[in-house]
């Protein structure tokens, strides 16, 4: 499967020292080790010089080794950057809806990642490296297989709908819930109101009366001392000593 590396690309790596140097006769075991020293990801840089990253997934994709090999790197967590290689070759070599199945619990993943490039190094992380190998189609200057569509894997090939971790941690309120906080809230109010209408029990009274004339009263001002004359006359009404003008006259 060497053939889904461009030409151009596969002859650089022919061409560099380091797949002269350790590339040569690697077995699927052997190649453990030579993923577990690396400390990036990338493809070309500088003057289209391959990654050791990108030597090792060429070596891989002329080894073909079997499913259960390639599952047996992703079980090494140790191991990130054994994890994103066996990603790469999976994304490249597996069924579309395999594709989903095995990669997408590795967007759990957050640790960090060096990846290296033509402007040099950069950091990313593996729930990124992954999701760019599901949506893009070039990675590490790799041109990818067509990945079908997850909608249309779902309705013909049966793929189960992916749940979202932020969808697993929501918990909704109840229904209840804002009945309930609200009637919290009116014991509450409750409880304050009737300390302060024990405090005004206190001096006798259930509502405070001001003594002094308000705004509200339109400038008139009404006595709470008894008046001289009424408890005599008018049954406790206050009747003036002195004739009004409006009075009618005496002996008239």
């Amino acid at each position: 499967m060497s053939f889904l590396v461009e030409t151009v690309i596969r002859s650089r790596i022919y061409e560099s020292t380091y797949w002269k140097e350790h590339c040569f006769a690697l077995t699927a075991e052997t190649l453990i080790d030579k993923a577990i020293e690396l400390n990036a990801v990338g493809g070309v840089y500088g003057n289209n010089k391959p990654t050791p990253f990108l030597c090792l997934l060429l070596k891989l994709l002329q080894l073909q080794p079997e499913k259960e090999i390639l599952l047996e790197y992703l079980t090494a967590d140790e191991f990130k950057y054994l994890r994103a290689l066996a990603a790469m070759y999976i994304r490249m070599t597996f069924r579309s809806i395999e594709v989903y199945q095995i990669l997408e619990p590795m967007m759990q993943d957050f640790r960090k990642l060096r990846r290296r490039s033509s402007a040099g190094y950069d950091l990313t992380h593996m729930d990124e490296f992954v999701d760019s190998l599901l949506r893009d189609e070039r990675v590490c200057d790799i041109i990818l297989p067509r990945l079908s569509r997850r909608d249309v894997l779902e309705d013909t090939e049966g793929l189960a709908v992916r749940v979202s971790p932020l969808d697993e941690g929501y918990n909704p309120r109840p229904a209840g819930g804002d009945e309930e906080e609200m009637g919290e809230e009116g014991d509450t109010r409750g409880k304050l109101y009737s300390d302060g209408e024990e405090e005004e029990g206190d001096e006798g009274e259930d509502r405070f009366v001001s003594r002094s004339p308000s705004p509200a009263s339109e400038g008139r001002f009404v006595s709470r001392s008894p008046s001289p004359g009424s408890d005599a006359e008018g049954g406790g009404r206050f009747v003036s000593r002195s004739p009004s003008l409006g009075s009618p006259r005496e002996g008239a």
